[in-house]
C-alpha cells in the first residue's frame, strides 16, 4: 500500500512537472539573432560547447528532446489523414504549437496519466475487481491522450469569438480606407498595422502571400478556412464576387459593413434575453434561500416557541 502511495505521488509530481514544462517552453519565444550576436560580443571569449549545453533552461535539454522524440514516435504511426486533421484544427488555434510538438505532448500527457492508472492498478487491488483495475491505465491513457485536443478546442473558440468581435470595426476601417483613395490590399495593410488580434495577423499574413506572388482570391479563401467564422466566410466571399464582376469594392465594404454591425447587434440583443434564464438558477438556490430565511426565520421561531414549553424556547 505504502508503495502504491508512492508510485502515485511521483506520476503526479512528474506528470504535474512535465506538463509545466512543456507548456513553458511552447509559450517562450524564440530568441532573436540580435539578441545572440550581442551576448556573443559581450563575452571574453568564445563559450564551449558544454557550456553553451549547461546555459540551456531544463525545459529545452530535457523536456524538449523528449517532447520531440515522442513527436517522431506519433507522427510515424499517425495516419495521414489524421494529421491532416490535427493541423487543421492547430490552423484554427492560430497554430499555437508545430504538429510534431504538439503530437509529442499528447504522447507525453497519455504516457502519464497512463502510468498515474497502473499505480492505481496496485493501489485499489483489494476494493476493485481485475477488470476495472484494468480499464485505469486504459483510461487514463486515452485521457490524457485526448486533454490536448481538448485544450486546442477551447484555444480554437476563443479566437473564433475574438475575430467575431473585431471584425465589424476592421470591416468599418477597411470601407474607410477604401473610400479615402486606397486599394483593397493597401486598406487591408493598413487594418493590420492598426491593431494587434487575430484578425490583424490573418490579414498580415495575407499580405505576406501576396507580396510572394499568390493571388488575392486563394489568399483570402485561405484565411477563411482558417478560421471558420461564418461572418467572414460571407465577407471572403463578397470580395471574391466583387473582384471577378468587377463591382465596385467600396460598396461591398459598406454594404459588408452595414450587415456586421446589425448582427453584432442582434447577437447582443440574444445575449441580453438570455441574460435573465442564466440567472435563474443563482437566484433560485442563492439568493431565494436566504431572503427566506431572513423573512420566515423570526416568524418560524416565534411559531416554535408557541407550542414549545417555557423551559425549551428557542431563541437566536
Amino acid at each position: 500500500m505504502t508503495t502504491a502511495i508512492w508510485i502515485v505521488l511521483a506520476v503526479l509530481l512528474l506528470g504535474g512537472g512535465g506538463w509545466l514544462a512543456a507548456r513553458r517552453l511552447m509559450s517562450r519565444q524564440p530568441v532573436s539573432i540580435e539578441d545572440r550576436l550581442a551576448d556573443f560580443g559581450t563575452l571574453e571569449r568564445p563559450p564551449t560547447l558544454e557550456e553553451i549545453e549547461l546555459s540551456q533552461p531544463f525545459s529545452e535539454r530535457i523536456v524538449l528532446p523528449l517532447i520531440t522524440a515522442l513527436a517522431d514516435l506519433a507522427m510515424r504511426f499517425s495516419p495521414a489523414k489524421s494529421r491532416e486533421a490535427m493541423q487543421h484544427k492547430l490552423d484554427l488555434a492560430g497554430n499555437p504549437y508545430e504538429l510534431t510538438k504538439f503530437m509529442g505532448i499528447r504522447v507525453l500527457a497519455a504516457i502519464l496519466l497512463g502510468g498515474l492508472g497502473l499505480a492505481l492498478f496496485f493501489l485499489l487491488k483489494t476494493s476493485l475487481s481485475t477488470i476495472q483495475r484494468i480499464l485505469m491505465p486504459i483510461a487514463g491513457a486515452g485521457l490524457g491522450y485526448f486533454l490536448p485536443v481538448v485544450s486546442l478546442g477551447s484555444k480554437i473558440k476563443k479566437r473564433q469569438k475574438e475575430i467575431l468581435k473585431s471584425l465589424p470595426d476592421a470591416l468599418d476601417l477597411l470601407t474607410i480606407c477604401v473610400e479615402a483613395g486606397l486599394g483593397f490590399d493597401a486598406a487591408m495593410a493598413r487594418v493590420a498595422e492598426k491593431w494587434d488580434n487575430e484578425l490583424s495577423l490573418a490579414f498580415n499574413r495575407v499580405i505576406q502571400e501576396l507580396q510572394l506572388g499568390k493571388l488575392r482570391r486563394e489568399a483570402l479563401r485561405e484565411m477563411a478556412d482558417s478560421m471558420e467564422v461564418p461572418d467572414v466566410s460571407n465577407f471572403v466571399a463578397a470580395i471574391i464576387q466583387a473582384d471577378q464582376l468587377g463591382v465596385s469594392i467600396a460598396r461591398v465594404l459598406r454594404i459588408q459593413s452595414d450587415q456586421m454591425r446589425m448582427r453584432r447587434r442582434q447577437r447582443a440583443e440574444e445575449l441580453a434575453s438570455m441574460a435573465g434564464i442564466k440567472m435563474l438558477p443563482a437566484i433560485v438556490f442563492l439568493i431565494f434561500p436566504a431572503i427566506f430565511i431572513i423573512l420566515l426565520g423570526p416568524a418560524v421561531i416565534q411559531v416554535i416557541n408557541m407550542f414549545a414549553g417555557p423551559g425549551s424556547a428557542v431563541s437566536f
